[in-house]
């Protein structure tokens, strides 16, 4: 199995690093994790340390930012916008941030 093949709700839910949770959504399927941060420049860092990961990985999560709060959502869009073991990384890595 690929590292991009899609994973069954089953297996995503069961792997799914700490802090974040599975959805679906009209056959769509995400991990997504909110994050707090003590203000706009502390939570601007971290996502500065996301995207670096991100170009690593060339694996690109959605992203919303309000002041001190960040929410990220993670699908692989080449697997039919699906959650495979490549976003389960991508999560491992942005919690050891």
């Amino acid at each position: 199995m690929s590292a991009r093949d899609p994973l069954t709700a089953a297996q995503a839910e069961a792997q799914c690093p700490d802090g974040w949770a599975y959805e679906s959504e009209d056959g769509d399927a995400w991990i997504s994790r909110d994050f707090e941060f003590t203000d706009f420049r502390e939570a601007f860092a971290f996502l500065t340390r996301v995207a670096f990961e991100a170009e690593g990985m060339d694996h690109h999560p959605e992203i919303t930012n309000v002041y001190n709060r960040v929410g990220l959502a993670l699908s692989t869009h080449d697997a039919d916008n699906q959650v495979t073991e490549t976003d389960l990384e991508f999560a491992r890595r942005i919690n050891a941030l």
